[in-house]
């Protein structure tokens, strides 16, 4: 089956957290193992969910969809393609209650990489706040506003990458527990692991 996300951060993310959960509970799916069995197939699309809707159908392959909410306007073109999505057969489609993955993240397992003290809610760019804190702790005479908004974007991306590795390895499920109290992330999983049986 198909597992679509947006890029290779959220691969790393899912991977590493649905290997967290299954540690603590056998019967959610460990995607990390189900990518290295060709169970399923990520496939990043770097963005422009509305373009593919429909474009996988051809294979006849069950599909699971994941989108970050972002902000509006973009939130409801998602929301559109989701329901698209989700009128195919075995295809389900889901977007993020919080505005990205990184959301789903504890500001303790951020500290535990970096030595810094996030503040964030649920619909703030984590990435870019993180970069902000990390640059101006290390930087006495020089903040983040002063620099280039191309310096800010590389930075940025930087700090995604280990927000979605490093950080998700410092994750605990009391932790998780904690940003994710519905079980948003238990339900993406249990959807995956029920197309999975279909395909």
């Amino acid at each position: 089956m198909l597992v679509v996300i947006e890029g290779t951060h959220d691969i790393e993310f899912l991977t590493r957290i649905s290997t967290l959960l299954h540690a603590d509970d056998p019967t959610l799916p460990d995607l990390a193992g189900m990518e290295r069995n060709r169970e399923i197939i990520f496939l990043p699309i770097s963005g422009h969910p509305q373009a593919w809707g429909k474009r996988l159908a051809p294979l006849n392959l069950p599909e699971f969809h994941l989108y970050d909410r972002e902000e509006s306007p973009v939130t409801e073109l998602r929301q559109q393609t989701v329901a698209t999505i989700n009128q195919r057969c075995c295809c389900r489609a889901m977007l993020t209650s919080k505005r990205s993955l990184e959301n789903y993240l504890h500001p303790h397992a951020i500290q535990a990489v970096a030595d810094i003290t996030p503040q964030f809610g649920d619909q703030d760019c984590v990435a870019t706040d993180v970069a902000q804190r990390v640059f101006d702790s290390s930087h006495e005479d020089y903040s983040w506003s002063q620099l280039t908004r191309r310096a800010q974007v590389r930075l940025t991306n930087r700090v995604k990458h280990w927000l979605n590795t490093s950080a998700v390895e410092q994750m605990t499920i009391p932790l998780l527990q904690e940003r994710d109290p519905d079980g948003e992330i238990i339900s993406w999983l249990e959807t995956i692991d029920q197309l999975a049986k279909t395909a």
